[in-house]
């Protein structure tokens, strides 16, 4: 449950005390939701709740400087590595209002009306979660504007990043990402086509959080689900999970997938996690993934016997630079197809291009032993 207001009587009071400015100038700006949106032309004071490192490559990194508040622990709890690294390049995020998290329940309409936004972006998930408190955030005068990376498409992949661009009064940046994410994407896309159907693997992506004696979640039609679907392989968690949930380890034996995928993040406080991202040496990321292959029968796995065991950076899909992730897990799926692409290169271009802080980490990597 939301910490809402106790009654529409003191939502109504408690708004009124905090009137929101009259804007001089206005814009129009239809959301991914396909909702017509009265913004200010030039806002000052915006409520960020999720998208951190898009809206960042989008408007520059002195963006910040026009945000007052964000859900913060979708990224300094469900990124922590991530979040250290950008709070010590752009000390200011650390003294934004903090206005909880949808997901949890914590999300407090108090501490967003106090923060005194002009202007509200809200990912999707999270506006359908607000429900009728979204509706009271636009009663108390903040527009909310929704955008959409978490569909995995480049639809709304580009519709989000023209927005952004849109109402942040950085349309070139926002276009010349748009076109780049969706050549790149494309590229990949025409080539899978091409693709005879005995090539695709079966694949097995599990997240890596827990460490090897505890199974995690797997995707299907989701996450990096999704991502398997768009390359055309043989993803063995559809038709046995929906969206996201675990698979028995009986199962995965009997599947006996080609490829494995294990999804490392920078969590706090996981002492058996892979852990990947900004920072991380990738001696620690193997030693992590390395455990998992004494999971009993692991080592009977294709995957395992040809060292298609690889680590993909979970914080990094469903992002403006997710193209490089397709692009990596399509060479490892098909190397002699897509020999000639370099998706680390690919991130390290984002990064030196869009980014205020220098690339180094972990973010995609092959166990030792493999061969692609």
């Amino acid at each position: 449950m939301f910490k809402t207001l106790a009654s529409g009587v003191a939502a109504a009071a408690f708004a009124a005390s905090f009137a929101m400015p009259a804007w001089a100038d206005t814009i129009t700006v239809t959301d991914t939701m396909g909702r017509s949106v009265e913004v200010p032309e030039d806002p000052q004071r915006i409520l960020l709740g999720f998208y951190f490192e898009d809206f960042m490559a989008i408007a520059g990194a002195d963006s910040y400087d026009r945000v007052v508040a964000i859900s913060k622990d979708t990224w300094e709890g469900w990124r922590n590595l991530q979040w250290q690294t950008y709070a010590a390049a752009i000390p200011r995020l650390e003294e934004l209002t903090d206005i909880g998290e949808v997901e949890s329940g914590s999300f407090s309409l108090e501490a967003a009306i106090a923060a005194q936004p002009d202007l509200a972006v809200l990912a999707a998930w999270q506006y359908r979660s607000l429900g009728d408190v979204a509706d009271r955030m636009e009663a108390a005068g903040i527009p909310i504007v929704v955008v959409d990376y978490n569909a995995q498409t480049v639809e709304k992949h580009v519709q989000s990043t023209k927005i952004l661009g849109q109402i942040m009064g950085t349309e070139d940046r926002a276009e010349a990402l748009a076109n780049e994410y969706a050549a790149a994407v494309g590229e990949i896309q025409t080539r899978l086509a091409q693709l005879p159907n005995d090539l695709r693997p079966k694949v097995y992506v599990e997240l890596a959080r827990k460490g090897k004696d505890t199974v995690d979640n797997s995707y299907s039609g989701t996450q990096w689900g999704s991502v398997i679907d768009q390359l055309g392989a043989t993803n063995i968690a559809n038709g046995q999970i929906s969206n996201w949930g675990k698979l028995s380890p009986e199962y995965v034996l009997a599947q006996n997938p080609q490829t494995i995928l294990l999804a490392g993040s920078g969590w706090a406080g996981r002492d058996q996690a892979v852990i990947m991202g900004p920072g991380v040496d990738a001696k620690l990321t193997h030693e992590r993934m390395q455990a998992y292959m004494d999971r009993p029968g692991w080592d009977g796995l294709d995957a395992v016997k040809n060292g298609k065991v690889f680590g993909i950076y979970h914080g990094g899909n469903r992002t403006l630079y997710d193209y490089a992730f397709l692009q990596f897990l399509a060479k490892a799926m098909y190397p002699d197809q897509f020999a000639d692409l370099d998706p680390q290169a690919s991130l390290d271009r984002f990064f030196a291009t869009y980014m205020p802080v220098e690339f180094k980490g972990t973010y995609m990597t092959q166990l030792p032993g493999g061969d692609g």
